[in-house]
């Protein structure tokens, strides 16, 4: 069932399920009450006071802190960036790369986790891919399987975007660690859907644009303290270089914190939705998140398993499976299918592999309900009939 045992305040708290079934926490969120109160009152307050007026900076300082207790880091290694891609290009960019120098990453990870590093071949890094045997299973042998004496550091997403498969961080992480290897992590498709830790990693970016239920263009991006000058900013401005008083210096010198990467001013709206989401999920619990999440999603995977649905996503019974589940079915288009959901006001994802197949993908948050979850089910079968 929801998290919440009360429908009244399920439906105050997530206004769309009045509506409608939303199944697309994978994609873009819809944004919960408390976040579009918590942005509208900031907007609405910087219609009489400048937009960095009164507490907004120490409301800034207390975001890293919710931020940080989110993914189980410090504070000061919390920068609040946003999208993902910029993070990742921030971490792919600040690091010394010599010509021969080997990067991991998967090519069939979301495109924001692949370009960035790719663009480092024109600098002379060489590229290896890890090949797992199903797309998004990446288990630390897979990781191994790509390592020589030359790598430098490994890139990968903490749950694939389309097959929901999780990997095991921080096993993979303690393996290139014991190696000299750095661990960037793609994780907006796991933070806010439960626990997390990055006890094991050294770079981390995540929008709050889908499981941390919060608006786009803001997010988390991590860097270990103990990485701060080996990462150099590559976006410079007032806000990151000391500047005392406004006065442009000789020296760069940046902030000893992660502000050093955050050229300018933030996006201050978009701060007070996350914040106002990412507290609600703290204050839920977040193994109370995850429990809630998978088991509206093995749910509905047991209704589609009975209808003859396949499955690219894990099973109910996978430790690393996620809210993730993706599927198609063998005899229906799925594109039929997912037109089908729309006009019953579910909202889903479609999807295609590098193949061409296409797959609809369901992606529930802790919200959503075992009731909801048994209506998208009869949708489905009767538009299989």
């Amino acid at each position: 069932m929801s998290w919440f045992t009360d429908e009244k305040l399920r439906l105050e708290a997530f206004p769309v399920a009045r509506e409608r079934i939303f199944l697309a926490h994978a994609g873009v969120t819809i944004l919960p009450r408390c976040a579009a109160d918590a942005m509208r009152n900031h907007v609405e307050a910087a219609c009489l006071h400048h937009q960095e007026f009164g507490d907004v900076l120490k409301d800034v300082a207390r975001t890293r802190g919710v931020c940080a207790k989110a993914i189980g880091a410090h504070a000061d290694e919390i920068a609040l960036l946003g999208p993902t891609s910029l993070g990742l290009s921030l971490f792919a960019n600040g690091l010394d790369w010599k010509p021969g120098d080997e990067l991991v990453c998967y090519a069939d990870d979301y495109p924001s986790n692949v370009y960035p590093w790719a663009a480092l071949a024109s600098r002379g890094v060489v590229i290896r891919h890890v090949r797992p045997e199903s797309p998004g299973r990446i288990t630390p042998d897979v990781v191994a399987a790509a390592l020589t004496g030359r790598t430098k550091l490994v890139a990968l997403a903490s749950a694939h975007f389309l097959s929901g498969w999780r990997i095991d961080v921080d096993a993979i992480g303690r393996l290139l660690h014991s190696r000299g290897i750095l661990f960037s992590v793609d994780a907006i498709q796991t933070v806010g859907a439960g626990p997390f830790s990055v006890e094991n990693v050294d770079f981390l970016s995540a929008d709050a644009h889908k499981w941390m239920l919060g608006p786009l263009a803001i997010g988390i991006v991590y860097v270990a303290k103990r990485n701060f000058e080996r990462c150099r900013p590559t976006l410079l401005g007032a806000w990151n270089v000391r500047s005392p008083e406004f006065v442009a210096q000789e020296e760069i010198i940046f902030e000893e914190t992660a502000r050093r990467y955050e050229p300018g001013v933030l996006n201050i709206a978009g701060m007070y939705g996350m914040k106002a989401s990412l507290e609600m999920l703290v204050a839920a619990g977040l193994g109370n998140v995850r429990l809630s999440i998978l088991q509206v999603r093995d749910a509905l995977q047991g209704d589609l398993r009975e209808m003859g649905f396949e499955f690219l996503s894990p099973g109910e019974t996978e430790p690393l499976r996620s809210g993730i589940l993706t599927c198609r079915h063998p005899a229906k288009d799925s594109a039929a299918l997912f037109a089908k959901l729309e006009e019953a006001g579910i909202i889903a994802s479609l999807r295609s592999l590098r193949d061409g197949s296409r797959w609809i993908r369901f992606s529930p948050h802790f919200y959503n309900s075992l009731e909801e979850m048994g209506r998208v089910a009869g949708v489905l079968r009767a538009a299989i009939a």
